[in-house]
């Protein structure tokens, strides 16, 4: 049985993943990029994107090394890939929804938008049309691909829109990537390729980008496991091939014993970054001559080199096989941007409100020169900003109903049995200058019971948090997936807080 509650006045919080707003004061920018030279490297970062992915296109999911030094596949345009496609949703996304959107509005345009089901964007959508929300929709029964590369391979829109901002670029990349990947690895890789690139807008010293996307993840994953071995590799003047051997045993052991993981594909990213010797088709093709998913990776390195060196930059030999055209192959219902100049554009303008919306310390200015003296102000490799998100857990759900927020907590996996009580926690803080007195109700199927009661009162001083230990337990011969709620009331205010739950009855 499926509870289904109609609630007029319930608000279902959509936390902003950044405390900023259009209308607060605008402080002095640090960092000044000229309009012309940001657009530049925008343009540079989707050519990059679609080249290196057209030429890793014909050997994805090849495990053995490659010796690719040209395309092999081009037809005059370039090869669709979902990496670049999810982008185009997300902006999007942010074009209807504004700059605060979090993974609860991104996980509806998956469901609205997105028509295939490949391994870890299947079971989200899965998890997601059960009742489960991100980043629970990430986690629950996707122990296989949460560690994989759905995720990193979707950054670059994040960089883009937060140039120079990699405590920005990281927070938006944690709200994409824990739709589909939960608390795996997936979300510590985007989480790294987003700040390096957005700090390429900044920074050109390849060793100073990678600190800087190591600090912003932490030390003991796979993923900065696998970056360290490439970079140690190369440090003792091992060949591109020992690097990538280096890689493979520093990440055995993970899932599929690596192979379509974040770990090991992100690290070869970095393997033909460090080996490419700075020449833009060298680089990428070291990437994709690392093997496994070629066009994933070809395709993030062609975009940070895009963004460094800028359109203008990137040989035309590389340009002109596959022209500017975007197609398509992982979304649908929508109209996306025909060409890399309108989604360069279009980028651009959406820019201009990310950092303005986040009062952020760079500024893109029409006529004016690019300004960087002040860069080393940005604190680029302090991850002081951005360490909460690596012990987020992928069962607590947040909401925000102004007067009060709530965390839930699933406390584990939404699997529950008859006859059994399942526990669960639910912290409520007053954001009031006053006290607060609310009503929570917990509405279950017929025939389930909660303890220690379905409706209960609680008043909550100004600025205090309390939180409530609830059981409940299904009705024998209950099935399949339950959708419950729980509601916040607060006495004197027109807001009702609902919070949609799910229990699954094996």
């Amino acid at each position: 049985m499926v509870y289904r509650a109609t609630c007029a006045a319930a608000l279902c919080g959509l936390a902003p993943i950044l405390a900023a707003g259009a209308y607060s004061a605008q402080p002095a920018p640090k960092v000044v990029l000229n309009s012309d030279e940001y657009r530049d490297k925008v343009y540079g970062c989707w050519l990059g994107k679609n080249i290196g992915g057209t030429l890793g296109a014909p050997f994805e999911g090849q495990r053995q090394v490659q010796s690719v030094s040209f395309y092999t596949n081009v037809k005059g345009e370039p090869a669709p890939n979902d990496d670049l496609d999810l982008q185009l949703l997300w902006l999007k996304a942010l074009e209807e929804r504004g700059t605060n959107i979090d993974a609860r509005t991104l996980g509806e345009y998956w469901l609205s938008y997105v028509p295939v089901d490949w391994n870890e964007y299947g079971v989200g959508k899965a998890n997601m049309r059960l009742g489960l929300a991100p980043p629970l929709s990430g986690q629950y029964n996707n122990a296989h691909w949460r560690d994989s590369n759905g995720a990193w391979i979707r950054s670059e829109i994040w960089a883009c829109l937060a140039p120079g901002c990699p405590d920005i670029a990281a927070k938006y990349a944690y709200e994409d990537a824990c739709v589909d990947h939960g608390g795996g690895e997936g979300v510590y890789a985007e989480i790294f390729t987003a700040t390096v690139e957005s700090a390429a807008f900044v920074e050109t010293n390849r060793d100073k980008l990678l600190a800087i996307g190591l600090a912003r993840i932490p030390q003991d994953c796979g993923t900065a496991k696998a970056v360290r071995a490439a970079m140690e590799a190369h440090r003792q003047g091992k060949d591109w091939q020992a690097a990538r051997e280096a890689v493979i045993e520093a990440t055995k052991g993970q899932v599929d014993d690596g192979w379509f993981m974040a770990p090991r594909n992100v690290a070869f990213v970095v393997i033909g970054w460090l080996y490419g010797n700075g020449d833009f088709g060298n680089s990428i093709c070291t990437a994709v001559n690392c093997g496994d998913d070629t066009d994933c990776t070809g395709a993030t390195l062609g975009s940070i080199l895009g963004i460094i060196a800028g359109y203008k930059a990137i040989p035309a030999k590389w340009k002109e096989p596959i022209g500017d055209k975007i197609n398509t192959v992982a979304i649908a219902n929508f109209q996306p941007p025909a060409t890399l100049e309108e989604l360069t554009d279009r980028t651009v303008a959406m820019a201009q409100r990310v950092l303005q919306d986040h009062a952020a310390p760079v500024r893109i200015a029409s006529g004016a020169p690019t300004d960087l003296s002040r860069v080393s102000e940005l604190g680029l490799e302090d991850s002081a900003g951005v360490k909460e998100l690596w012990t987020r857990s992928p069962y607590l759900l947040r909401y925000d109903f102004v007067h009060t927020t709530a965390a839930f907590d699933y406390v584990t996996d939404p699997d529950v049995q008859p006859g059994t009580p399942h526990l669960l926690k639910l912290t409520l803080t007053n954001h009031t200058p006053a006290e607060l007195k609310l009503s929570i109700g917990w509405h279950v199927p017929s025939g389930w019971s909660v303890e220690p009661n379905a409706q209960q009162a609680i008043a909550l001083a100004a600025g205090a948090s309390q939180t409530l230990q609830t059981s409940v337990t299904p009705a024998s011969g209950a099935h399949g997936a339950n959708r419950c709620l729980v509601t916040v009331t607060a006495d004197d205010r027109p807001t009702v807080g609902a919070i949609p739950f799910t229990l699954i009855c094996k």
